[in-house]
């Protein structure tokens, strides 16, 4: 199996809590930051999905906080697509130390929107079959 995609990020004093760790909310700001990159990187644009009209949602997320993150840290963000039948996918993350152990995991479930049929795409495996450059990022 391949590695999963992954950006790298240094955890900025701003983004910390009153007792010096990484606030709760910025793990997530780094999960989204991660899965835009992949899309990037795959050769979607945000602009190339509002021209279709269409648009990845997040339809739930869970993060299980492992180790704590501090200013200066240097962490590693995965990201791995996980597809089953219907009209959601998986996304599997990780907050990686430097030291490689796991700072946080965060799954989320999503799909693709209609932006004017206010709907769900039936196969979002096939969107991005269609439309990405490097099909090897969604793991399809």
């Amino acid at each position: 199996m391949a590695l999963p995609f992954a950006v790298e990020i240094t955890v900025r004093g701003y983004e910390t809590d009153a007792q010096g760790h990484l606030n709760s909310s910025v793990y997530m700001q780094y999960a989204e930051h991660a899965r835009w990159s992949l899309l990037q990187a795959a050769g979607i644009r945000q602009s190339d999905l509002l021209d279709q009209g269409v648009g990845p949602v997040n339809l739930e997320t869970t993060v299980r906080f492992r180790r704590e993150l501090r200013a200066g840290d240097e962490v590693s963000v995965t990201c791995r697509f996980e597809w089953g039948e219907g009209k959601t996918y998986r996304i599997e993350q990780e907050v990686l130390r430097a030291d490689g152990e796991v700072a946080a995991e965060v799954v989320s479930v999503c799909g693709i929107i209609d932006l004017t049929a206010r709907r769900l795409l039936s196969d979002p495996a096939q969107f991005f079959r269609s439309t990405a450059k490097d099909l090897t990022l969604f793991n399809l």
